[in-house]
């Protein structure tokens, strides 16, 4: 160990770099010519008292640097590791000229409970919290294998984000593993504090409005993507993870469909893409109709959506995107006001609104009950990240049907087809297995096979290791 005087490790340079940090703690013990710096607030209390407090308040001069020999304490080689070590929960330990690290690392986190946005009946019901390290203890507490590898990097010029890469080695593609790898790497900015970050910085497409990265905050969905051949990336502080390669039908899954039988499975999952049509089209078809092809109305309702129009003094297509609207104000407020409150502000305005736009003269009921059913069907999307896109791109085609009626619904839906064709997610195709066409995969994707057909990974990965599941003898 290098003399203190010629060496810029010192207590004084350590304490110049933390300047002006009111949380920085510095304590001294005279009789054993030692201090220690370190932050109360990233350190677990209970190590501290034993590894710390009670062996430096009881030993003797002569007997500290036979302690500081101990293994779990590591002796510091220049300043800028001992800055790191104390950001990272480390406590320096000065003594005569030495510095030793020593791991006690333990902030306050809350503790694992139900996710708030992937909610599911049946099934385990933990989820992810703001600690990585407890992220992959809970998919290791499911994957028991030495194969899960786990990479560690760094991203953030300023707040030095731990980012985890897990996969399944001689199950993932070696080549995917290393394009994800080389983008996170890759990543130049200051701060980076979720995973939706992440994703918008690794992308392929980044100006899509569709996500080519599953996020999920559930340690089980987690866990069979990676037995699927999939790759995962955790960041430090954050409560989600991310899957890649993602297909577009993933995003139409729910974990409820594996923990109930195949046939309810497969039909909620059929319910769901029901559900995405109903989203983009009710509305806009609504729009269409009344604008330019009154034909297709039944008459007895013809007559009826005429009475309720006769005092809507605009266009239909302005009306929609009125309540449109107002429907998307209601579930914004919903979502930043406390659980009680959104509730009552979600059912009190959506009735009170709706009804006083009624009898106001600014919408028709039919029009209402199109709005309304739309915004119940974009729910049932498991997905609150595929959702949200959804009726983003619901606005263009409710203007698309505006000015060209049928025609532009489905000048709409082409676009989007076209879009979603061309996209890739880590530089696989977005919508295998129908676009390039892989049959054998649409066992798990339109509907949800018994386990005994679901043998095979997806061809998606492009792992070499595709046989997950052994026939029953």
């Amino acid at each position: 160990m290098r003399s203190m005087a010629h060496n810029p490790l010192s207590l004084e340079h350590i304490l110049e770099e933390f300047d002006q940090c009111a949380d920085l703690n510095h304590r001294s013990y005279p009789e054993i010519e030692t201090d220690i710096v370190y932050f109360s607030h990233l350190v677990d209390t209970a190590s501290f008292i034993k590894e710390i407090q009670e062996p430096f308040s009881k030993i003797r001069l002569d007997e500290v640097d036979q302690l500081l020999l101990q293994s779990q304490f590591t002796p510091g080689s220049d300043p800028k590791q001992v800055v790191v070590g104390i950001l990272a929960g480390n406590v320096a330990i000065f003594h005569r000229g030495t510095v030793c690290l020593l791991d006690v690392y333990g902030p306050e986190m809350r503790s694992v409970q139900q996710s708030e946005t992937e909610t599911i009946i049946a099934g385990p019901h933990d989820a992810f919290v703001e600690s990585a390290l407890t992220n992959i203890s809970l998919i290791r507490g499911r994957l028991k294998s030495p194969h899960l590898k786990i990479r560690k990097y760094a991203v953030g010029e300023i707040s030095k984000t731990a980012v985890y890469l897990l996969y399944i080695k001689d199950v993932a593609n070696p080549k995917l593993v290393e394009d994800m790898g080389r983008r996170i790497q890759s990543i130049e900015t200051d701060t980076l504090n979720d995973g939706g970050m992440l994703t918008q910085f690794i992308e392929d497409m980044p100006n899509s409005v569709f996500p080519q990265f599953l996020i999920t905050e559930r340690p089980d969905v987690v866990a069979s993507k990676l037995a699927a051949g999939r790759i995962v990336a955790i960041v430090d502080n954050s409560p989600t993870a991310i899957s890649a390669p993602a297909a577009f039908f993933e995003f139409f899954s729910s974990p409820d469909d594996y923990y109930q039988r195949w046939a309810l499975g497969t039909a909620l999952r059929l319910l769901r893409y029901m559900a995405l049509l109903i989203t983009i089209t009710f509305t806009a078809m609504y729009v269409s109709v009344t604008t330019f092809h009154y034909e297709m109305i039944p008459e007895a309702l013809l007559r009826t959506l005429a009475e309720s129009r006769n005092r809507v003094p605009f266009p239909p297509v302005y009306e929609a995107l009125l309540m449109e609207i107002m429907i998307e104000l209601l579930r914004e407020a919903g979502a930043r006001l406390p659980t009680k409150i959104g509730q009552t502000i979600g059912i009190v305005g959506g009735i009170v609104i709706g009804q006083a736009a009624v009898q106001a003269g600014l919408t028709s009921n039919v029009l209402i009950i199109a709005v309304a059913s739309s915004a119940i069907a974009s729910f049932v999307i498991p997905s609150y990240m595929m959702s949200a896109s959804i009726r983003l791109i619901r606005f263009g085609i409710i203007i698309l049907t505006g000015v060209w009626g049928n025609m532009g619904l489905v000048m709409g839906i082409a676009v989007i087809v076209i879009h979603l064709s061309g996209l890739t997610s880590l530089g696989t195709s977005y919508v295998m297995p129908v676009a390039p066409m892989k049959s054998t995969d649409w066992k798990d994707v339109f509907i949800r096979a018994p386990f005994s057909m679901l043998r095979t990974r997806p061809k998606q990965v492009g792992t070499s290791n595709r046989i997950k599941q052994k026939n029953r003898k």
